[in-house]
């Protein structure tokens, strides 16, 4: 079991989610979230006074999957999120030690569906 996290642009997730849709990845967790990283933010006017935006508007996706469905859902994201320029984003697939179904008690690949 892997637990895959994405940081995309907000205006792509549409996009994404249509992408793991057709991967037949429908279980999702969506957060609005800020962030930094190599596009360093940007500069505008407040009231005249220079104002430093480095905190960025961003979308996380955490996606909790079994072991066969992980390669299909990171090309769907990839797929659905990347435009080629600075901040397309990033995906994190980390190990998932164990997840329960709270409604059923399942444990394991069988909680995840």
């Amino acid at each position: 079991m892997k637990l895959i996290i994405a940081v995309i642009q907000p205006d792509k997730l549409a996009d994404v989610k249509d992408a793991l849709s057709a991967a037949k990845v429908t279980k999702m967790t969506a957060s609005n979230v800020i962030g930094c990283g190599q596009q360093m933010g940007y500069t505008e006017t407040y009231r005249g006074i220079p104002t430093e935006i480095n905190l960025l508007k961003k979308v996380e996706l955490r996606i909790a999957v079994n072991e066969e469905f992980v390669k299909p859902t990171v090309d769907a994201i990839i797929a659905g999120a990347r435009t080629g320029r600075i901040g397309d984003g990033k995906i994190f697939v980390l190990d998932l030690p164990e997840c329960i179904r709270i409604r059923t008690g399942e444990s394991g690949p069988d909680a995840i569906g």
